[in-house]
């Protein structure tokens, strides 16, 4: 069983919520945990959150971001693509380090790289994919037990 879709939310709570309900609704059909929907619910929050924040600064917030996701039982591939210009992910300075604990930026990409199993940027930095492999989620999750 493999569940796609495409989705055009707003900044709006609404449509924030609409997408990740329908994202979660396709992960609990195709049988995936509790403990995996709140890491790819929480991922997918994030995503919009900074596609909105920094990818459609001074946009219109009524100017949709473009959500694809495909889900299967083995995986999920989320891409989160905004209409802003861009910008290179290697410049997002780290949150944990010690000149940076203060800083409001990063924090986002770094819970995202903590819950999924992947996530890189493309079309520079405009599309941010994500993906969570859930064997290899269970297997580090067995491991970490």
């Amino acid at each position: 069983m493999t569940d796609r879709g495409e989705l055009n939310p707003a900044n709006t709570r609404a449509d924030i919520e609409a997408c990740e309900h329908r994202v979660l609704g396709a992960l609990e059909r195709a049988g995936y945990s509790e403990a995996a929907r709140f890491a790819v619910r929480l991922s997918l929050e994030e995503a919009l959150v900074n596609a909105f924040m920094h990818g459609h600064r001074g946009l219109p917030p009524s100017t949709p971001v473009h959500v694809q996701y495909t889900i299967t039982p083995e995986a999920v591939r989320i891409s989160i693509t905004d209409q802003g210009p861009g910008f290179d992910p290697a410049r997002v300075p780290d949150p944990t380090s010690d000149e940076n604990l203060e800083l409001p930026s990063g924090r986002g990409l770094m819970l995202m790289r903590a819950y999924m199993t992947s996530v890189h940027h493309e079309d520079h930095g405009r599309t941010l994919v994500m993906t969570y492999d859930r064997g290899h989620a269970e297997r580090a999750q067995a491991e970490a037990s």
